[in-house]
Protein backbone atom coordinates (compact mmCIF):
# COMPACT_ATOMS: atom_id res chain seq x y z
CA UNK A 1 0.00 0.00 0.00
CA UNK A 2 1.09 3.61 -0.58
CA UNK A 3 1.53 5.98 2.31
CA UNK A 4 0.88 9.69 1.90
CA UNK A 5 3.07 12.45 3.34
CA UNK A 6 0.64 12.88 6.21
CA UNK A 7 0.90 9.15 6.99
CA UNK A 8 4.69 9.41 7.07
CA UNK A 9 4.43 12.37 9.43
CA UNK A 10 2.20 10.29 11.67
CA UNK A 11 4.73 7.47 11.66
CA UNK A 12 7.45 9.97 12.51
CA UNK A 13 5.52 11.02 15.61
CA UNK A 14 5.06 7.39 16.57
CA UNK A 15 8.78 6.64 16.49
CA UNK A 16 10.34 9.98 17.41
CA UNK A 17 11.23 8.80 20.92
CA UNK A 18 13.59 6.11 19.61
CA UNK A 19 17.26 7.06 19.11
CA UNK A 20 16.91 5.85 15.51
CA UNK A 21 13.57 7.14 14.26
CA UNK A 22 11.80 7.88 11.03
CA UNK A 23 11.38 11.58 10.43
CA UNK A 24 11.49 12.36 6.73
CA UNK A 25 10.83 9.73 4.12
CA UNK A 26 10.40 9.92 0.39
CA UNK A 27 6.58 10.00 0.03
CA UNK A 28 6.38 6.95 -2.24
CA UNK A 29 9.26 4.92 -0.89
CA UNK A 30 7.76 3.31 2.17
CA UNK A 31 5.64 0.30 1.43
CA UNK A 32 5.22 -1.30 4.83
CA UNK A 33 6.32 -0.67 8.41
CA UNK A 34 5.65 -3.23 11.06
CA UNK A 35 6.73 -4.23 14.56
CA UNK A 36 7.98 -7.68 15.52
CA UNK A 37 8.14 -9.49 18.85
CA UNK A 38 11.27 -7.55 19.71
CA UNK A 39 10.11 -4.13 20.91
CA UNK A 40 12.74 -2.10 19.07
CA UNK A 41 12.77 -3.91 15.73
CA UNK A 42 11.63 -1.98 12.67
CA UNK A 43 11.48 -3.39 9.15
CA UNK A 44 11.48 -1.30 5.99
CA UNK A 45 10.30 -2.92 2.76
CA UNK A 46 11.26 -0.72 -0.16
CA UNK A 47 9.61 -0.54 -3.57
CA UNK A 48 11.15 0.47 -6.85
CA UNK A 49 11.57 4.18 -6.21
CA UNK A 50 14.34 6.69 -5.53
CA UNK A 51 16.50 5.57 -2.57
CA UNK A 52 14.96 7.08 0.57
CA UNK A 53 16.71 8.77 3.43
CA UNK A 54 16.21 7.63 7.01
CA UNK A 55 17.00 10.12 9.74
CA UNK A 56 18.29 9.68 13.28
CA UNK A 57 17.24 11.96 16.12
CA UNK A 58 18.45 11.82 19.71
CA UNK A 59 16.77 14.53 21.76
CA UNK A 60 17.82 17.83 20.20
CA UNK A 61 20.59 16.46 18.02
CA UNK A 62 20.43 17.45 14.35
CA UNK A 63 18.83 15.03 11.95
CA UNK A 64 21.38 12.78 10.31
CA UNK A 65 20.49 10.93 7.10
CA UNK A 66 20.94 7.17 6.77
CA UNK A 67 20.62 6.12 3.15
CA UNK A 68 18.99 2.79 2.38
CA UNK A 69 19.68 1.44 -1.09
CA UNK A 70 16.81 0.07 -3.16
CA UNK A 71 18.04 -3.01 -5.02
CA UNK A 72 14.85 -4.90 -5.72
CA UNK A 73 11.26 -5.35 -4.75
CA UNK A 74 12.30 -7.85 -2.07
CA UNK A 75 14.95 -5.60 -0.54
CA UNK A 76 14.49 -4.81 3.16
CA UNK A 77 16.43 -3.29 6.04
CA UNK A 78 15.85 -4.26 9.67
CA UNK A 79 17.34 -2.36 12.60
CA UNK A 80 16.99 -4.19 15.89
CA UNK A 81 17.60 -1.24 18.14
CA UNK A 82 18.27 -1.10 21.88
CA UNK A 83 16.45 1.05 24.47
CA UNK A 84 17.61 4.56 25.27
CA UNK A 85 17.01 6.59 28.41
CA UNK A 86 15.23 9.24 26.35
CA UNK A 87 12.54 6.68 25.55
CA UNK A 88 11.03 7.34 28.97
CA UNK A 89 12.95 10.49 29.96
CA UNK A 90 12.43 12.65 26.85
CA UNK A 91 13.75 15.84 28.48
CA UNK A 92 17.03 14.31 29.58
CA UNK A 93 19.87 16.77 28.78
CA UNK A 94 22.95 15.71 26.84
CA UNK A 95 26.56 16.89 27.15
CA UNK A 96 29.66 16.93 24.93
CA UNK A 97 31.64 13.70 25.19
CA UNK A 98 34.81 14.33 27.26
CA UNK A 99 36.70 11.91 25.00
CA UNK A 100 37.27 14.71 22.54
CA UNK A 101 39.56 16.31 25.10
CA UNK A 102 41.60 13.17 25.71
CA UNK A 103 45.08 13.22 24.25
CA UNK A 104 45.03 9.51 23.40
CA UNK A 105 41.97 9.95 21.17
CA UNK A 106 43.27 13.08 19.43
CA UNK A 107 45.05 10.85 16.91
CA UNK A 108 41.83 9.05 15.91
CA UNK A 109 40.47 10.27 12.59
CA UNK A 110 36.85 9.63 13.59
CA UNK A 111 36.69 9.75 17.36
CA UNK A 112 32.95 9.13 17.51
CA UNK A 113 30.73 6.51 15.95
CA UNK A 114 28.27 7.94 13.47
CA UNK A 115 24.56 7.45 14.26
CA UNK A 116 24.31 6.00 10.74
CA UNK A 117 26.66 3.11 11.56
CA UNK A 118 25.04 -0.29 11.86
CA UNK A 119 26.40 -3.84 11.82
CA UNK A 120 24.84 -6.50 9.58
CA UNK A 121 24.04 -9.83 11.18
CA UNK A 122 24.49 -11.62 7.85
CA UNK A 123 27.32 -10.56 5.56
CA UNK A 124 26.96 -13.23 2.88
CA UNK A 125 23.82 -12.51 0.87
CA UNK A 126 22.58 -13.14 -2.66
CA UNK A 127 21.88 -10.52 -5.27
CA UNK A 128 18.11 -10.35 -4.74
CA UNK A 129 17.97 -11.31 -1.07
CA UNK A 130 16.86 -8.83 1.65
CA UNK A 131 19.46 -6.78 3.45
CA UNK A 132 18.30 -8.39 6.67
CA UNK A 133 18.86 -7.65 10.34
CA UNK A 134 21.25 -4.96 11.55
CA UNK A 135 22.37 -3.80 14.99
CA UNK A 136 23.58 -0.44 16.22
CA UNK A 137 27.36 -0.24 16.09
CA UNK A 138 29.12 0.03 19.45
CA UNK A 139 31.53 2.82 20.32
CA UNK A 140 31.75 6.37 21.72
CA UNK A 141 29.07 8.90 20.80
CA UNK A 142 29.47 12.64 20.31
CA UNK A 143 26.95 13.33 23.06
CA UNK A 144 26.66 11.67 26.47
CA UNK A 145 23.77 11.70 28.93
CA UNK A 146 25.75 11.64 32.17
CA UNK A 147 28.10 14.16 33.77
CA UNK A 148 31.17 12.16 34.82
CA UNK A 149 31.25 13.76 38.26
CA UNK A 150 27.64 12.67 38.85
CA UNK A 151 28.12 9.04 37.79
CA UNK A 152 28.01 6.31 40.41
CA UNK A 153 28.63 3.03 38.61
CA UNK A 154 28.55 -0.53 39.90
CA UNK A 155 29.81 -3.86 38.54
CA UNK A 156 28.49 -7.33 39.42
CA UNK A 157 29.50 -10.83 38.31
CA UNK A 158 27.10 -13.80 38.44
CA UNK A 159 27.11 -17.50 37.60
CA UNK A 160 30.04 -19.82 36.96
CA UNK A 161 33.66 -18.88 36.46
CA UNK A 162 35.22 -18.15 33.10
CA UNK A 163 38.65 -16.90 32.00
CA UNK A 164 38.57 -13.14 31.45
CA UNK A 165 36.04 -11.97 34.05
CA UNK A 166 38.70 -10.03 35.94
CA UNK A 167 39.89 -8.42 32.72
CA UNK A 168 36.35 -7.18 32.00
CA UNK A 169 36.07 -5.79 35.55
CA UNK A 170 39.43 -4.06 35.25
CA UNK A 171 38.69 -2.50 31.88
CA UNK A 172 35.26 -1.22 32.92
CA UNK A 173 36.88 0.56 35.85
CA UNK A 174 39.81 1.86 33.77
CA UNK A 175 37.51 2.85 30.89
CA UNK A 176 35.19 4.85 33.15
CA UNK A 177 38.10 6.57 34.90
CA UNK A 178 40.60 7.11 32.09
CA UNK A 179 38.22 7.86 29.21
CA UNK A 180 35.39 9.66 31.00
CA UNK A 181 36.81 10.78 34.33
CA UNK A 182 34.35 8.80 36.48
CA UNK A 183 35.63 8.39 40.05
CA UNK A 184 32.75 6.71 41.92
CA UNK A 185 32.70 2.98 41.06
CA UNK A 186 31.41 0.19 43.28
CA UNK A 187 31.95 -3.55 43.09
CA UNK A 188 28.92 -5.63 44.10
CA UNK A 189 30.22 -8.82 45.74
CA UNK A 190 28.79 -12.33 45.43
CA UNK A 191 26.39 -11.86 42.52
CA UNK A 192 22.86 -10.46 42.50
CA UNK A 193 22.29 -11.04 46.21
CA UNK A 194 25.15 -8.63 46.90
CA UNK A 195 22.88 -5.74 45.94
CA UNK A 196 20.68 -6.21 49.00
CA UNK A 197 23.15 -7.85 51.38
CA UNK A 198 25.33 -4.72 51.36
CA UNK A 199 28.45 -6.49 50.08
CA UNK A 200 30.35 -3.79 48.18
CA UNK A 201 33.87 -2.54 47.70
CA UNK A 202 35.21 0.68 46.24
CA UNK A 203 36.92 0.12 42.89
CA UNK A 204 39.75 2.31 41.64
CA UNK A 205 42.30 1.81 38.88
CA UNK A 206 44.89 1.07 41.56
CA UNK A 207 42.71 -1.60 43.20
CA UNK A 208 42.06 -3.45 39.92
CA UNK A 209 45.46 -2.88 38.33
CA UNK A 210 46.69 -6.49 38.44
CA UNK A 211 43.49 -8.53 38.69
CA UNK A 212 43.59 -9.49 35.01
CA UNK A 213 46.53 -11.76 35.85
CA UNK A 214 44.32 -13.84 38.14
CA UNK A 215 41.68 -16.44 37.42
CA UNK A 216 38.17 -16.40 38.86
CA UNK A 217 36.36 -13.18 39.73
CA UNK A 218 37.74 -10.45 41.97
CA UNK A 219 34.17 -9.64 43.07
CA UNK A 220 33.24 -13.28 43.83
CA UNK A 221 30.09 -14.79 42.42
CA UNK A 222 26.98 -16.81 43.20
CA UNK A 223 24.05 -18.40 41.43
CA UNK A 224 20.46 -17.28 41.85
CA UNK A 225 19.65 -14.61 44.39
CA UNK A 226 17.84 -12.42 41.87
CA UNK A 227 15.08 -10.29 43.40
CA UNK A 228 14.24 -7.49 40.99
CA UNK A 229 12.44 -5.27 43.48
CA UNK A 230 15.16 -5.52 46.12
CA UNK A 231 17.92 -4.96 43.57
CA UNK A 232 16.34 -1.84 42.05
CA UNK A 233 15.43 -0.52 45.53
CA UNK A 234 19.09 -0.80 46.43
CA UNK A 235 20.22 0.81 43.17
CA UNK A 236 17.89 3.72 43.89
CA UNK A 237 18.85 4.04 47.57
CA UNK A 238 22.57 4.09 46.79
CA UNK A 239 22.23 6.59 43.98
CA UNK A 240 23.69 4.21 41.40
CA UNK A 241 23.04 5.33 37.82
CA UNK A 242 25.14 2.87 35.78
CA UNK A 243 24.95 -0.91 36.28
CA UNK A 244 27.34 -3.30 34.53
CA UNK A 245 26.25 -6.95 34.76
CA UNK A 246 28.64 -9.75 33.75
CA UNK A 247 27.00 -13.15 33.41
CA UNK A 248 25.44 -15.83 31.27
CA UNK A 249 21.97 -16.53 29.94
CA UNK A 250 20.10 -16.40 33.26
CA UNK A 251 22.08 -13.38 34.41
CA UNK A 252 21.23 -11.44 31.24
CA UNK A 253 17.54 -12.28 31.63
CA UNK A 254 17.84 -10.82 35.12
CA UNK A 255 19.47 -7.70 33.65
CA UNK A 256 16.47 -7.30 31.32
CA UNK A 257 14.11 -7.44 34.33
CA UNK A 258 16.19 -4.84 36.15
CA UNK A 259 15.97 -2.52 33.14
CA UNK A 260 12.20 -2.99 32.91
CA UNK A 261 11.81 -2.01 36.57
CA UNK A 262 14.14 0.97 36.10
CA UNK A 263 12.03 2.11 33.16
CA UNK A 264 8.83 1.63 35.14
CA UNK A 265 10.21 3.86 37.91
CA UNK A 266 11.58 6.35 35.37
CA UNK A 267 15.08 6.27 36.84
CA UNK A 268 18.08 7.65 35.00
CA UNK A 269 19.95 4.36 35.27
CA UNK A 270 21.82 2.73 32.39
CA UNK A 271 21.83 -1.10 32.58
CA UNK A 272 24.54 -2.73 30.47
CA UNK A 273 25.10 -6.48 30.13
CA UNK A 274 28.34 -8.23 29.22
CA UNK A 275 27.51 -11.81 28.14
CA UNK A 276 29.64 -14.51 29.75
CA UNK A 277 29.73 -18.23 29.05
CA UNK A 278 32.72 -20.46 28.59
CA UNK A 279 30.63 -22.78 26.38
CA UNK A 280 30.35 -20.16 23.59
CA UNK A 281 26.61 -20.82 23.40
CA UNK A 282 25.42 -17.19 23.20
CA UNK A 283 23.38 -16.50 20.07
CA UNK A 284 24.18 -13.80 17.48
CA UNK A 285 27.68 -12.83 18.68
CA UNK A 286 30.78 -14.32 17.06
CA UNK A 287 32.07 -15.93 20.26
CA UNK A 288 32.06 -15.43 24.01
CA UNK A 289 35.06 -14.26 26.00
CA UNK A 290 37.13 -17.00 27.64
CA UNK A 291 36.39 -19.45 24.84
CA UNK A 292 39.81 -19.16 23.17
CA UNK A 293 41.50 -19.65 26.53
CA UNK A 294 39.35 -22.70 27.28
CA UNK A 295 40.18 -24.34 23.95
CA UNK A 296 43.87 -23.62 24.42
CA UNK A 297 43.91 -25.08 27.94
CA UNK A 298 41.91 -28.12 26.82
CA UNK A 299 44.86 -29.03 24.59
CA UNK A 300 46.92 -29.83 27.68
CA UNK A 301 44.39 -32.42 28.86
CA UNK A 302 44.08 -33.94 25.37
CA UNK A 303 47.86 -34.11 25.01
CA UNK A 304 48.17 -35.80 28.42
CA UNK A 305 45.56 -38.39 27.43
CA UNK A 306 47.33 -39.02 24.12
CA UNK A 307 50.69 -39.55 25.86
CA UNK A 308 49.13 -41.94 28.36
CA UNK A 309 47.30 -44.16 25.87
CA UNK A 310 50.20 -44.15 23.43
CA UNK A 311 52.39 -45.65 26.13
CA UNK A 312 50.30 -48.74 26.88
CA UNK A 313 48.64 -51.56 24.96
CA UNK A 314 45.04 -50.94 23.93
CA UNK A 315 45.00 -47.56 25.62
CA UNK A 316 41.71 -45.65 25.63
CA UNK A 317 41.76 -42.06 26.87
CA UNK A 318 38.58 -40.13 27.66
CA UNK A 319 38.73 -36.36 28.20
CA UNK A 320 35.57 -34.66 29.44
CA UNK A 321 35.26 -30.99 28.49
CA UNK A 322 32.65 -28.34 29.23
CA UNK A 323 29.56 -27.95 27.10
CA UNK A 324 26.13 -28.33 28.68
CA UNK A 325 24.06 -27.85 25.53
CA UNK A 326 26.69 -26.81 22.98
CA UNK A 327 29.79 -28.74 21.98
CA UNK A 328 31.94 -25.87 20.75
CA UNK A 329 34.82 -26.38 23.19
CA UNK A 330 34.96 -30.09 22.42
CA UNK A 331 34.74 -29.50 18.66
CA UNK A 332 37.37 -26.76 18.47
CA UNK A 333 39.70 -28.52 20.89
CA UNK A 334 39.45 -31.66 18.76
CA UNK A 335 40.19 -29.76 15.56
CA UNK A 336 43.09 -27.91 17.15
CA UNK A 337 44.62 -31.05 18.70
CA UNK A 338 44.54 -33.53 15.80
CA UNK A 339 45.23 -36.24 18.40
CA UNK A 340 41.53 -37.01 18.98
CA UNK A 341 39.89 -40.04 17.39
CA UNK A 342 36.28 -39.36 18.40
CA UNK A 343 34.38 -36.29 19.60
CA UNK A 344 30.96 -36.62 21.28
CA UNK A 345 28.82 -33.50 21.72
CA UNK A 346 25.24 -32.79 22.90
CA UNK A 347 24.04 -31.85 19.42
CA UNK A 348 24.98 -35.19 17.90
CA UNK A 349 23.30 -38.23 19.50
CA UNK A 350 25.43 -41.35 19.57
CA UNK A 351 24.85 -45.00 20.32
CA UNK A 352 27.12 -47.70 21.66
CA UNK A 353 26.19 -51.14 20.32
CA UNK A 354 25.75 -52.40 16.79
CA UNK A 355 26.98 -51.53 13.34
CA UNK A 356 28.27 -47.97 13.15
CA UNK A 357 28.19 -47.67 16.95
CA UNK A 358 30.91 -46.37 19.26
CA UNK A 359 32.05 -49.82 20.44
CA UNK A 360 32.63 -50.98 16.86
CA UNK A 361 34.63 -47.83 16.09
CA UNK A 362 36.76 -48.24 19.22
CA UNK A 363 37.54 -51.87 18.37
CA UNK A 364 38.58 -50.96 14.81
CA UNK A 365 40.77 -48.12 16.05
CA UNK A 366 42.50 -50.33 18.62
CA UNK A 367 43.24 -52.96 15.96
CA UNK A 368 44.62 -50.37 13.54
CA UNK A 369 46.44 -47.98 15.89
CA UNK A 370 46.64 -49.69 19.27
CA UNK A 371 45.12 -46.72 21.09
CA UNK A 372 42.57 -43.91 20.78
CA UNK A 373 41.45 -40.68 22.48
CA UNK A 374 37.80 -39.71 22.96
CA UNK A 375 36.71 -36.16 23.80
CA UNK A 376 33.23 -35.91 25.28
CA UNK A 377 31.29 -32.75 26.16
CA UNK A 378 29.61 -32.83 29.56
CA UNK A 379 26.13 -32.57 28.02
CA UNK A 380 26.56 -35.45 25.58
CA UNK A 381 24.55 -38.63 26.01
CA UNK A 382 22.40 -37.30 28.86
CA UNK A 383 19.21 -39.04 27.71
CA UNK A 384 21.13 -42.26 27.25
CA UNK A 385 22.46 -42.14 30.83
CA UNK A 386 19.14 -41.03 32.33
CA UNK A 387 17.34 -44.01 30.79
CA UNK A 388 19.73 -46.36 32.56
CA UNK A 389 20.03 -44.75 35.99
CA UNK A 390 16.43 -43.44 36.17
CA UNK A 391 17.64 -40.04 37.36
CA UNK A 392 15.30 -37.34 38.67
CA UNK A 393 15.46 -33.96 36.93
CA UNK A 394 17.11 -31.54 39.34
CA UNK A 395 18.22 -27.94 38.83
CA UNK A 396 20.83 -25.67 40.38
CA UNK A 397 20.21 -22.20 41.86
CA UNK A 398 20.43 -20.65 38.39
CA UNK A 399 17.73 -22.93 37.02
CA UNK A 400 20.16 -25.04 34.99
CA UNK A 401 19.46 -28.75 34.80
CA UNK A 402 21.96 -30.75 36.85
CA UNK A 403 23.81 -33.01 34.42
CA UNK A 404 24.69 -36.62 34.96
CA UNK A 405 28.43 -37.29 34.83
CA UNK A 406 28.98 -38.70 31.36
CA UNK A 407 32.73 -39.28 31.78
CA UNK A 408 32.76 -42.07 34.40
CA UNK A 409 29.61 -43.57 32.88
CA UNK A 410 31.18 -43.82 29.44
CA UNK A 411 34.45 -45.17 30.87
CA UNK A 412 32.57 -47.89 32.72
CA UNK A 413 30.46 -48.85 29.68
CA UNK A 414 33.50 -49.16 27.42
CA UNK A 415 35.56 -51.16 29.89
CA UNK A 416 32.64 -53.42 30.73
CA UNK A 417 31.89 -54.10 27.05
CA UNK A 418 35.44 -55.03 26.08
CA UNK A 419 35.97 -57.14 29.19
CA UNK A 420 32.73 -59.12 28.93
CA UNK A 421 31.98 -59.28 25.22
CA UNK A 422 35.13 -58.68 23.22
CA UNK A 423 37.44 -60.42 25.71
CA UNK A 424 39.94 -57.64 25.10
CA UNK A 425 41.95 -56.08 27.90
CA UNK A 426 41.89 -52.27 27.62
CA UNK A 427 43.74 -49.60 29.60
CA UNK A 428 41.30 -46.81 30.46
CA UNK A 429 42.59 -43.30 31.24
CA UNK A 430 40.02 -40.71 32.29
CA UNK A 431 40.80 -36.97 32.58
CA UNK A 432 38.39 -34.25 33.72
CA UNK A 433 40.08 -30.81 33.49
CA UNK A 434 36.83 -28.81 33.89
CA UNK A 435 37.77 -26.68 36.87
CA UNK A 436 41.37 -26.26 35.72
CA UNK A 437 40.17 -24.79 32.42
CA UNK A 438 37.63 -22.33 33.81
CA UNK A 439 39.82 -21.12 36.71
CA UNK A 440 42.83 -19.90 34.74
CA UNK A 441 43.49 -16.30 33.64
CA UNK A 442 42.58 -15.38 30.08
CA UNK A 443 45.18 -15.59 27.32
CA UNK A 444 46.36 -12.69 25.16
CA UNK A 445 43.56 -13.04 22.61
CA UNK A 446 40.83 -13.05 25.26
CA UNK A 447 42.44 -10.17 27.16
CA UNK A 448 42.17 -7.95 24.11
CA UNK A 449 38.62 -9.13 23.44
CA UNK A 450 37.57 -8.46 27.05
CA UNK A 451 38.98 -4.95 26.80
CA UNK A 452 36.87 -4.21 23.71
CA UNK A 453 33.75 -5.62 25.36
CA UNK A 454 34.24 -3.55 28.51
CA UNK A 455 34.92 -0.32 26.62
CA UNK A 456 31.92 -0.88 24.34
CA UNK A 457 29.69 -1.28 27.41
CA UNK A 458 31.08 1.90 28.97
CA UNK A 459 30.58 3.91 25.76
CA UNK A 460 27.01 2.64 25.45
CA UNK A 461 26.05 3.44 29.04
CA UNK A 462 27.56 6.93 28.89
CA UNK A 463 25.67 7.54 25.62
CA UNK A 464 22.39 6.80 27.38
CA UNK A 465 21.66 3.31 26.07
CA UNK A 466 20.19 0.90 28.57
CA UNK A 467 18.84 -2.63 28.71
CA UNK A 468 21.42 -3.72 26.15
CA UNK A 469 24.27 -6.19 25.84
CA UNK A 470 27.44 -6.00 23.77
CA UNK A 471 29.33 -8.37 21.52
CA UNK A 472 31.05 -8.76 18.16
CA UNK A 473 28.86 -9.48 15.15
CA UNK A 474 30.90 -10.34 12.07
CA UNK A 475 33.99 -8.90 13.80
CA UNK A 476 32.32 -5.54 14.53
CA UNK A 477 31.15 -4.76 18.06
CA UNK A 478 27.48 -3.91 18.36
CA UNK A 479 24.76 -3.12 20.89
CA UNK A 480 22.20 -5.92 21.00
CA UNK A 481 18.76 -6.25 22.58
CA UNK A 482 19.12 -8.62 25.52
CA UNK A 483 16.26 -10.72 24.15
CA UNK A 484 18.37 -11.62 21.12
CA UNK A 485 21.16 -13.23 23.15
CA UNK A 486 18.84 -15.07 25.56
CA UNK A 487 16.07 -16.31 23.25
CA UNK A 488 17.90 -19.53 22.35
CA UNK A 489 21.38 -21.02 22.87
CA UNK A 490 23.93 -21.12 20.09
CA UNK A 491 24.67 -24.72 19.13
CA UNK A 492 26.93 -26.62 16.77
CA UNK A 493 25.20 -27.10 13.43
CA UNK A 494 25.76 -30.63 12.23
CA UNK A 495 25.15 -29.56 8.62
CA UNK A 496 27.92 -26.93 8.64
CA UNK A 497 31.39 -27.31 7.20
CA UNK A 498 33.08 -27.07 10.61
CA UNK A 499 31.47 -30.29 11.83
CA UNK A 500 32.29 -31.91 8.48
CA UNK A 501 35.94 -30.92 9.01
CA UNK A 502 35.86 -32.61 12.41
CA UNK A 503 34.38 -35.82 11.00
CA UNK A 504 37.05 -35.88 8.34
CA UNK A 505 39.78 -35.19 10.90
CA UNK A 506 38.75 -37.93 13.34
CA UNK A 507 37.27 -40.38 10.81
CA UNK A 508 34.61 -41.18 13.41
CA UNK A 509 31.13 -42.43 12.49
CA UNK A 510 28.47 -39.77 12.14
CA UNK A 511 26.08 -41.91 14.24
CA UNK A 512 23.28 -41.04 11.82
CA UNK A 513 21.10 -44.12 11.72
CA UNK A 514 17.50 -45.04 12.32
CA UNK A 515 16.43 -47.40 15.05
CA UNK A 516 15.83 -50.07 12.42
CA UNK A 517 19.46 -49.87 11.33
CA UNK A 518 20.73 -50.34 14.84
CA UNK A 519 21.34 -54.00 15.56
CA UNK A 520 21.11 -55.61 18.96
CA UNK A 521 24.10 -56.56 21.06
CA UNK A 522 24.39 -59.96 19.40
Amino acid sequence: MDLSSSSCASLSKTYHHHPFSLSLLHPNSLQLLRSHHLPHRRTLFLRNSPPPLLFSRQNNLPLTPVRVSNQSQNDSFVLEDVPHLTNFLPDLPSYPNPLQERQAYSIVKNTFVSPEDVVAQTIVIQKDSPRGIHFRRAGPREKVYFKPEEVRACIVTCGGLCPGINTVIREIVCGLKNMYGVEDILGIEEGYKGFYSKNTKRLTTKVVNDIHKLGGTFLRTSRGGHDTQKIVDNIEDRGINQVYIIGGDGTQKGAALIYEEVEKRRLQVAVAGIPKTIDNDIAVIDKSFGFDTAVEEAQRAINAAHVEVNSVENGIGIVKLMGRYSGFIAMYATLASRDVDCCLIPESPFYLEGRGGLFEFIEQSLKENGHLVIVVAEGAGQEYIASEVHAVNEKDASGNKLLLDVGPWLSHKIKDHFTKFSKMAVNMKYIDPTYMIRAIPSNASDNIYCTLLAHSAVHGAMAGYSGFTVGPVNSRHAYLPIARVTERPNTVKLTDRMWARLLESTNQPSFVASDQQRVDKE
